[in-house]
């Protein structure tokens, strides 16, 4: 014998319609930004260093495939790696923690404009990281490129 249900559903509950006020809005509501992150924000700079050196390097960079890890998959003997290039695959992988947080700033430098120090900080790495896999000097990459600050 089938029982009825002791409660009964509406059909506002369907719609996440609490006590008649409507469907909630976002928490940041529709007038701010979106947050980005410190992973959004290493992904696109490493992203735009890679498009800027493969404009400089077609030919050498073609069929590269650059990735963002947060850290290495095996322990490090002495020291962290901050990026790995497989050389047979033509695959980059910069490691975002080791990166952002080893870094050794001087005191007098963290002062200074912080987000131009971060960008320079992902950039050097994207760099040394193609001159890895190129076997050149990541001076030699772009020399022109860091003249002007």
């Amino acid at each position: 014998m089938a029982r009825t249900p002791r409660v009964r559903t509406s059909g506002r509950s369907t719609f996440r319609d609490r006590h008649g006020r409507g469907l909630r809005s976002s928490a940041a509501g529709p007038h701010l930004p979106f947050l980005r992150t410190r992973l959004d924000l290493f992904d696109d700079l490493a992203a735009a260093t890679a498009s800027y050196l493969r404009e400089l390097w077609p030919d050498e960079l073609e069929g590269v495939v650059f990735e963002v890890a947060g850290v290495p998959s095996t322990a490090p003997d002495r020291e962290f790696v901050r990026w790995h290039v497989d050389r047979a695959t033509r695959r980059i992988t910069l490691y975002r923690l080791p990166i952002e947080r080893l870094a050794h700033l001087d005191e007098s430098k963290r002062q200074g404009d912080e987000e131009w120090q971060h960008r320079m900080l992902v950039e050097g790495y994207v760099f040394r990281a193609v001159g890895d896999l190129l076997g050149k000097d990541p001076w030699d990459l772009a020399p022109d490129r860091f003249r002007d600050r």
